[in-house]
């Protein structure tokens, strides 16, 4: 009887001891993230300078992309290799083939040329996305300072491609919503004073649009500009609200349904773009398909 009080009670000091030992785990803090990064304004308008003049439709998809940089890459790829898939079409293919990566990376596939931009820089994409996270009304009022500079200095207009509102804000929005086109320009020209005898008017030129039509609408497109006055960006009609904080958990509501890594499959033959085909989706206003169509299933 004597060594069955000593288990027991050596079997009650266990258990107090372990009870003990979770409730100081417990109590311990959670481990610290590290600060929010801060960026002075003028690293804020060198980040932005590059896309700041992008209709705000598609600036408002690319800055949100930006906080998933680790999915950029392989996005990239994917658009690269199906870039012969356009409208509907690639709608249905991007849902098919079970993506894994989050809606606002998904929403930049039909636009190889910018998610390869982002891609080819990543530290600048990690930069733009952390300033993003942790300073979105900062980087909100780098991108206004830009485009003041640019409309000031006369590049900035609306063209057959873009209206462009001035004011308060400056608004830069598609002709058609259906059509977007991507603006190319050198940031160390259009936001700085022309030079004498320069033609401004070829300062911004456009690739071939691209067309969003309303397929596209789970992805958040019809649904997405910036509340300027607020300082609030609007993807699929709700304010993005990921920050430094927030960005493990944080979910934006979208239509799209989200897959695992393991659902992904590839159900189209794959066409790496050719330097011709790259080449005209920044130069030419009309694309141009070196694959044959009936080429493009298996």
């Amino acid at each position: 009887m004597k060594h069955q009080h000593e288990r027991i009670g050596r079997s009650g000091v266990a258990v107090l001891g372990a009870i003990l030992a979770a409730l100081v785990v417990a109590q311990r803090p959670a481990a610290a993230q590290p600060p929010p990064p801060s960026y002075p304004p003028a690293e804020l308008e060198r980040m932005v300078s590059r896309i700041a003049l992008y209709p705000d439709s598609l600036l408002t998809q690319t800055l949100a992309a930006s906080t998933f940089p680790d999915q950029i890459p392989d996005a990239a790829r994917w658009a690269d290799a199906h870039h012969y898939l356009r409208g509907d079409e690639l709608a249905r293919a991007i849902d098919a083939d079970h993506l894994p990566w989050d809606p606002s990376v998904q929403a930049l596939l039909p636009f190889p040329p910018v998610l390869d931009m982002m891609a080819s820089d990543m530290r600048w994409t990690e930069d733009l996305g952390n300033a993003f996270l942790a300073e979105q009304p900062e980087v909100m009022d780098a991108v206004q300072r830009m485009r003041q500079r640019a409309w000031n200095y006369g590049y900035l207009r609306s063209s057959p491609q873009v209206i462009v509102r001035s004011g308060p804000y400056i608004i830069i929005d598609p002709v058609d919503p259906g059509a977007i086109y991507v603006p190319y320009y050198d940031p160390a020209v259009v936001f700085l004073p022309p030079r004498p005898g320069f033609v401004v008017g070829g300062a911004i030129r456009f690739g071939f649009g691209v067309v969003i039509g309303p397929a596209f609408r789970p992805w958040g497109w019809y649904g997405n500009r910036f509340a300027w006055d607020r300082r609030v960006v609007i993807i699929n009609n709700a304010p993005w609200r990921r920050t430094w904080i927030n960005r493990p958990a944080y979910v934006h509501p979208y239509e799209v349904r989200r897959y695992e890594p393991e659902r992904r499959v590839e159900e189209h033959e794959l066409h790496e773009r050719t330097e011709r085909e790259r080449e005209a989706g920044r130069f030419s206003r009309e694309r141009v398909e070196e694959h044959g169509r009936d080429d493009h299933r298996r």
